[in-house]
């Protein structure tokens, strides 16, 4: 089902309830360029047994575009989604950018989650300088020339993005991102650093990495999961988009670290 709902600064975000209304809740948090579809693999896995909310992150899918959009505006929407749901307490898995809204939650906002997994993330993703250089990029060019490069960096060689179709739909959903909202979110990355505020998470935590990923490396994991006392780390075969190029594993995961909680 899908509902809009109003943050707390008025805006309006698209929000898409899947499964038990009774059961756990699950919030799955996309990542730059993409929106909730890139969750359909494990939305029809665990629909069966959670409440599945996903929702298009501020300035993707059918949210709005949002300006001065800081790391904090992003994890707050979050805090809002469950606010207008009346949810109390939620399971939360970001992937990249939702990887590092989710560490943001679990340092601020721990009362709000039973648990955190954080996916192809990390405490600082890539440099500042890059981040702002693309976001000028796309608003003066647009997103074409990124959306014909993007599996190099979403999927590793071994995977046959061309005949999958959450692979192919995630893609087409970068090309329909509104390039102020793809800009407004490199721009909240390049001034998100959290490297040295992690070790405060008290709520269980799972960070999955992609051996294969260019952009948030297992490195990166390692580093967050030494950070992190209630912390493990979960390596799949994959790039940076795990989640499609390997959902049963990713499902897997998640699924045997809620169980554990």
């Amino acid at each position: 089902m899908k509902q809009i709902i109003s943050n707390r600064q008025g805006k309006q975000l698209a929000v898409y309830t899947k499964g038990l209304k009774d059961a756990p809740a699950l919030v799955l948090s996309n990542s730059l360029g993409t929106d909730h579809g890139m969750w359909q693999p494990q939305v029809d896995e665990l629909k069966s047994h959670f409440n599945v909310i996903t929702y298009d992150t501020r300035g993707h899918g059918e949210s709005d575009v949002i300006s001065d959009t800081k790391l904090q505006n992003l994890a707050e929407d979050v805090v809002d989604i469950l606010d207008a749901l009346n949810i109390e307490k939620a399971h939360f898995c970001g992937i990249s950018m939702g990887g590092i809204t989710g560490l943001w939650l679990g340092i601020h906002h721990p009362e709000h989650f039973n648990s955190i997994t954080v996916a192809n993330s990390a405490a600082k993703i890539g440099q500042a300088e890059a981040w702002l250089s693309r976001a000028e990029s796309v608003e003066q060019n647009g997103l074409a020339e990124l959306v014909k490069t993007t599996h190099t960096r979403w999927f590793s060689e071994k995977f046959d993005y061309q005949h999958n179709v959450v692979a192919q739909t995630t893609i087409q959903s970068l090309a329909n991102t509104p390039a102020q909202g793809y800009a407004n979110a490199c721009r909240a990355l390049a001034h998100a650093d959290l490297r040295d505020e992690i070790a405060q998470i008290q709520v269980p935590v799972l960070l999955i990495a992609g051996t294969a990923d260019p952009v948030t490396t297992v490195a990166d994991a390692e580093f967050m999961q030494n950070a992190i006392n209630n912390s493990q780390l979960a390596k799949l075969e994959a790039s940076h988009l795990s989640n499609i190029e390997q959902p049963q594993r990713f499902t897997q995961e998640l699924t045997r670290f809620i169980q554990q909680i």
